[in-house]
């Protein structure tokens, strides 16, 4: 008879910034999940309100919890303070978290169990309910918002997030757990990249990753968000489409750039035929970036990457091969 599993070690990388209004409660919901986790690290980006204060006060009900606070003066930013929590974090697995939101009963266990069944798996992430500042449901999810096809799901439970990856990110940091020995591959961490998207698409290239379709947390929707997800109407999602394009394409680039530097740097962790996957996303983006100012000159060089299946591979299919012919440049 075999033993059972050891429970894992978690540690929650919690990122702050002015969040008094909303931590007690989520650190509570984090705090009072069975299994607990074994650590708490924050890193708390300048707050000027009594948010760590807060934080020491609630924490210290939980003695059993490890607490490591950071306070960064001057801030660090999105990316490198999560950077900076996740780096500090000792557990088998991480999860991150934001300051805001709701973690909902027994969400450790379930991200634990799914691990222990999964040993090839490196990252998961979750859906999530969307509600108010208030805490009411917004009744819909994230996933929901984001307009997560079915397709994009079979891919990610077969194995092949990596090709979702390339079309669009669909991790959210507050919905994903990890394991620590994905740090070694994800740090550093670029700082054009935000710090969700950079630590899936490099589990999608080392191992795999997977997806829990039921919701785990609620996720607070406010004015002060600094990353949220907010459910588009037709006219918003057109808004959206003819936003100037230079920055957003150039970005674009600048990501794959960074992104094809690293897998290469990775050598035999990462297979040639994502390697060469990568490169062609790139390929596409430069042609993107590179396309000519005036509308009706973009058509034939859109055409013919739309006709060779670039588009359906390497972003959002339709719709970004008609943004790129509709958006002003600037």
């Amino acid at each position: 008879m075999s033993e059972p599993a050891s429970t894992p070690e978690i540690s929650v990388a919690l990122c702050t910034h002015n969040g008094a209004a909303y931590i007690e409660e989520q650190l509570l919901s984090i705090l009072e999940q069975q299994p607990a986790p074994t650590q708490l690290v924050v890193s708390d980006d300048a707050s000027r309100d009594d948010t760590i204060d807060r934080v020491r006060a609630v924490a210290a009900r939980y003695p059993s919890v490890q607490l490591t606070v950071f306070e960064n003066t001057p801030p660090l930013g999105v990316t490198k303070n999560f950077e900076q929590a996740i780096r500090a974090c000792t557990g088998d697995l991480i999860a991150l978290s934001d300051q805001d939101d709701v973690w909902h009963p027994g969400r450790l266990a379930l991200f634990a169990a799914q691990f222990a069944a999964q040993p090839t798996v490196s990252l998961i992430h979750s859906d999530a309910r969307l509600v108010d500042g208030a805490g009411a449901p917004l009744g819909h999810t994230l996933s929901g918002a984001l307009g997560v096809g079915a397709g994009e799901v079979a891919s990610i439970h077969a194995g092949d997030a990596f090709s979702v990856m390339l079309r669009r990110n669909l991790v959210t940091g507050a919905c994903t757990v990890f394991r620590r020995s994905l740090v070694e591959f994800a740090a550093p961490f670029p700082p054009s990249w935000v710090h969700d998207e950079w630590l899936g698409v490099i589990a999608a290239a080392v191992a795999s990753t997977d997806f829990v379709e039921q919701p785990t947390i609620d996720y607070r929707q406010h004015g002060s968000n600094q990353i949220g997800a907010t459910k588009l109407s037709l006219a918003g999602k057109f808004g959206r489409m003819m936003e100037p394009r230079r920055d957003r394409n150039a970005r674009l680039e600048k990501n794959m750039t960074v992104l094809v530097d690293r897998l290469q740097r990775l050598g035999a962790r990462v297979s040639d035929e994502k390697v060469n996957r990568a490169l062609a996303k790139l390929e596409h983006e430069r042609m993107r970036n590179a396309l000519p100012e005036a509308r009706f000159r973009r058509i034939p060089t859109v055409t013919r990457a739309f006709a060779a299946g670039h588009y359906g591979r390497y972003s959002r299919g339709p719709l970004d091969a008609v943004r790129d012919v509709l958006q002003p440049v600037d």
